[in-house]
């Protein structure tokens, strides 16, 4: 049965739509069919980091609307056969979007896909709340400092009171994503530490993600960084994640600082 994943936080610029495309791949990669809908109206970033920028025709107002069929708006990945995008519009309002049409279009999705992953806009505005609405699972993306936290807290009440699940008296599986981490800084309480997070949230870790170029670098050139460099520690963190979410057991990497022999050196000269 198909599920439908949420991907979303309080918080912007912390990581959501380069993990919706990294999980999506990594999943797509796994055997499943798979596909990203973005919900992030007006901004439209999803079809930048998939390369598929070009090929937008339709988009996920347009099928909302009626002006075109869920066929005519999915754009398939061309690096990985079962991978698929519904992009959002850059023109339109989020107001356009009805909590109909949503519905009747994760309906439909449902019958054609294994997973229906759908990139969240940030806060806690129309957008996002219909963005969960019909989630059956969530994956709370935050950095690893107190504000983004404190967002992604009232995340969770509002999975908890404002999707359709929760008006069934249904729980919402939710799974938090810590992105942009660094060893070293939360070493020096620069950031909150890993534990820290999961006090705060009391929700079970999905998968930590090492701060990296080459997290940049992949959405620079539209590709998730799952397939733009797939040895990369944040490549090798998203898949992981992605084999929790299959509901394999993977052990939890801490990513630890790298240095160089002249980094240590030069600290060891420091000390």
């Amino acid at each position: 049965m198909a599920k439908v994943l949420v991907v979303t936080s309080g918080k912007g610029g912390v990581g959501k739509t380069t993990s919706t495309a990294a999980l999506g791949a990594a999943l797509a990669q796994m055997g499943e069919k798979v596909v990203v809908v973005d919900f992030d109206v007006g901004l439209r970033n999803l079809d930048l980091v998939l390369g598929a920028e070009r090929r937008v025709v339709f988009d996920l107002i347009n099928v909302v609307q009626g002006v075109a069929k869920l066929s005519q708006a999915l754009i398939r990945d061309k690096r990985l056969e079962n991978l698929w995008l519904l992009p959002a519009s850059q023109t339109r309002d989020k107001d356009a979007l009805t909590d109909e049409g949503v519905g009747s279009i994760i309906a439909d999705l449902r019958t054609r896909f294994d997973w229906i992953l759908c990139d969240s806009p940030a806060g806690i505005e129309r957008g996002a709340t219909l963005a969960m609405r019909y989630a059956d699972e969530a994956v709370i993306v935050t950095n690893p400092e107190v504000s983004s936290v404190r967002d992604s807290d009232r995340i969770i009440g509002m999975l908890d009171s404002k999707t359709v699940r929760a008006e069934r008296g249904e729980r919402v599986e939710k799974h938090v994503l810590i992105t942009r981490y660094d060893s070293g800084r939360a070493a020096r309480g620069e950031m909150l530490s890993i534990d820290d997070i999961l006090e705060i949230l009391a929700t079970p870790l999905l998968g930590i993600i090492p701060e990296s170029q080459d997290v940049l670098r992949a959405s620079n050139v539209g590709s998730p960084v799952t397939l733009n460099n797939a040895a990369s520690a944040p490549a090798r963190a998203y898949v992981d994640a992605a084999r929790r979410l299959m509901g394999e057991t993977v052990t939890m990497a801490v990513p630890t600082e790298r240095k160089g022999l002249m980094n240590r050196l030069l600290g060891r000269r420091a000390a």
